[in-house]
């Protein structure tokens, strides 16, 4: 049995020729594709594996082929049996869920063991699962276009003011109670970095930090971002959203009327639809 290991933070070239490297040593190229990480199966779907693809986990929406799958659990409540029942010979795990891991040893059944990491680390995964699915090239052009997509957006950007920026991806609804927001690592930071600002929070080394008022009146951001995952708010429902903000006026943000809500479903998944979303934070940024 082969397990995959993709690192948290790629450095060089270098390390996706190991990582392509690993993946062709892999067993045989699989037909029958279990993944509890949706953005997985999302890259799964952009590169032509969608087909070998037969379950995914109960919080896996896109593309609108999965929603018809067999679902299996999810991060924390796996379905060990079912999975086992379903015969796959490629399971696709994140990294915590250790107790999987041992189960899916025992039963001999081979898994690819995903962590989160930056921007860069969704092309780590495309190239590898490229590889390890047959589908090298697939992965290939998906990586190209997504990279092109990103760069224009980089190009949009460069040379204008990088506002002092909060990035949050979630809070208490109609509070300004358990903030949650970007920090200094992680693709989201790396998101908003690509999109033309300047993370408050860069100073902090994780993925996401959680936030009082205290500190965000503080850190005086001059455009406050706040992720969504409707696809569409009316007029007051938007400002239902923005009004707890009103609560810091001495914000350079609030003040200045920069509190901004980016809607859409796929704007906290690291995967092929990241481009929409730095593009939307970028636009908001720099309207």
């Amino acid at each position: 049995m082969t397990v995959l290991r993709l690192l948290r933070r790629p450095a060089s070239a270098g390390l996706f020729l190991s990582v392509l490297l690993l993946a062709s040593l892999s067993a045989q190229q699989p037909k029958r594709i279990i993944s509890l990480v949706p953005n997985v199966t999302e890259i799964l779907f952009a590169i032509g594996a969608g087909p070998q693809v037969v379950a995914v986990s109960t919080y896996d929406v896109e593309p609108p082929e999965v929603r018809s799958l067999p679902t299996v659990g999810a991060l924390v409540d796996p379905d060990t049996e079912k999975i086992i029942s379903l015969r796959p010979d490629l399971v696709i795990t994140y990294g915590s869920q250790t107790d999987l891991h041992a189960q899916l040893k025992a039963a001999n059944l081979p898994y690819f063991d995903y962590r989160h990491g930056g921007l860069d680390h969704i092309f780590v995964t495309m190239r590898a699962l490229g590889a390890r699915t047959g589908h090298v090239d697939g992965a290939e052009r998906a990586a190209h276009t997504l990279q092109a997509a990103i760069d224009a957006v980089k190009q949009r950007v460069a040379g204008k003011p990088r506002p002092k920026t909060l990035l949050v991806f979630g809070r208490e609804p109609g509070s300004l109670r358990n903030i949650y927001a970007s920090a200094g690592r992680g693709f989201l930071h790396d998101m908003l970095v690509a999109a033309g600002g300047n993370d408050v929070l860069s100073d902090i080394d994780r993925e996401s930090a959680q936030v009082n008022t205290e500190l965000i009146l503080a850190r005086a951001p001059e455009v406050i971002i706040e992720l969504n995952s409707a696809n569409r708010l009316n007029d007051a429902d938007l400002k239902q959203v923005v009004a707890p903000w009103q609560a810091l006026s001495t914000v350079p943000a609030v003040r200045n009327k920069r509190v901004l809500v980016v809607m859409g479903s796929g704007l906290t998944v690291p995967g092929p639809r990241v481009a929409e979303g730095l593009d939307k934070i970028a636009r908001a940024l720099h309207p």
